[in-house]
């Protein structure tokens, strides 16, 4: 293990590190139920003896199963983009539910002998899903604690406490299971128990990170309160305030007027603009947009964002902060107005909090657009 030890965990990790090696524990332990009643070893299963050979196909199987899963995720997220990077937090959580449905479905699995196969697949695919969107948000997570650019040192030590708490875990489990053997009530109200809070642990972990990266929420909320107030919130202030869950899960997020972004769309295609929409966009590329490269187009509210294909990281982040001013003012001057003035200044007092302002985290932007300034004598 690389040194300095005393260096880890930090005072930024340590809120998160001590929910996040609960669920890890707990984890392990509920496993334990679903995998004895996949094995026929449950609660609800009418014969308790496997075969020796039996027991090897059946892991042949259920790795040859996971490892196909895993892959046609991994193709499915990767039309995700950098959506993993940006709501890390989210998908983290989400991750953990897919996962706690997966061991869920094994244990309901022995109760439905006709559909035991259709159900044991229903949970393959939940910890499939669980495998491939936790390791890619566990890899934007660690480059957020990793303070001196260690990002390796600190996956090393990650993976250090997290092989502790899977050996204590199994250990807990294995003496749970015996415990309970035989006594479905008990089994399922642990299980429950456990389940619930493993979720409000893995919860609780995901509210304690400040993640000091914009992404296009972060940025509504800290546009928004600096428009209003003048100030700039810390990244602590503004975790409390961000969503962790899916928008569509929290039916009053679409009330709150924090959700901005949700009205910008970022690298939009010109082919689809229709003729009215192209003029007016040829008439911003000649006038108030002639030095920058991006050009927005409001209509009905959502404000669309065409990104220049030389554009910056630096252009990326400055045309969203434009875009989310104009949804918000909904008035092309105004906001034009509002940049040349207070732009700046907004990014100067975002670094001076600790914000790092050097890119924007958004869904990949696949659409680019080329024009160039030319003066017609």
């Amino acid at each position: 293990m690389s040194l300095p030890l005393p260096m880890f965990p930090t005072k930024k990790e340590l809120p998160h590190q001590n929910y996040a090696i609960t669920p890890g524990c707990l984890e392990l332990v509920v496993c334990w139920y679903s995998s004895h009643s996949t094995l026929g070893l449950g609660p609800f299963c009418p014969c308790v003896c496997r075969t020796e050979m039996v027991g090897a196909y059946h892991l042949f199987i259920d790795d040859n199963k996971h490892l196909y899963m895993r892959i046609k995720f991994i193709f499915i997220f990767s039309f995700q983009g950098s959506n993993l990077d940006s709501n890390a937090k989210m998908w983290r959580l989400v991750a953990d539910l897919m996962n706690d449905l997966g061991m869920l479905m094994d244990l309901v699995s022995p109760l439905f002998p006709s559909a035991f196969i259709f159900i044991v697949c229903i949970g393959s695919l939940s910890r499939s899903f669980t495998g491939v969107a936790s390791g890619a948000t566990r890899a934007a997570l660690t480059q957020h604690f990793a303070l001196q650019n260690n990002t390796a040192d600190i996956s090393a030590k990650e993976g250090s406490q997290e092989t502790v708490a899977t050996m204590i875990g199994m250990a807990l489990g294995m003496l749970l299971a015996h415990i309970t053997m035989g006594h479905s009530t008990i089994i399922w109200f642990s299980f429950l128990s456990l389940t619930m809070f493993h979720m409000y642990a893995n919860y609780k972990a995901v509210r304690c990170l400040n993640l000091t990266t914009l992404n296009c929420e972060r940025s509504s909320i800290l546009l928004l309160h600096f428009m209003e107030t003048g100030g700039v919130l810390s990244p602590k202030e503004v975790s409390v305030l961000e969503h962790v869950l899916p928008l569509w899960m929290s039916s009053w997020s679409s009330k709150n007027t924090k959700s901005l972004y949700t009205r910008v769309c970022l690298g939009i295609r010109v082919s689809s603009l229709n003729t009215l929409e192209m003029k007016e966009l040829l008439s911003y590329a000649g006038s108030e947009y002639e030095k920058g490269k991006y050009l927005l187009l409001e209509n009905k509210g959502i404000v669309s964002i065409v990104v220049h294909k030389d554009s910056s990281s630096g252009d990326v982040i400055k045309g969203f902060m434009h875009a989310l001013v104009m949804a918000n003012l909904l008035d092309d001057k105004k906001s034009q107005m509002w940049m040349n003035k207070h732009y700046q200044d907004f990014i100067f007092k975002l670094q001076s909090c600790g914000w790092k302002t050097e890119r924007l985290l958004s869904s990949s932007i696949v659409w680019r657009a080329n024009w160039t300034h030319k003066k017609i004598n």
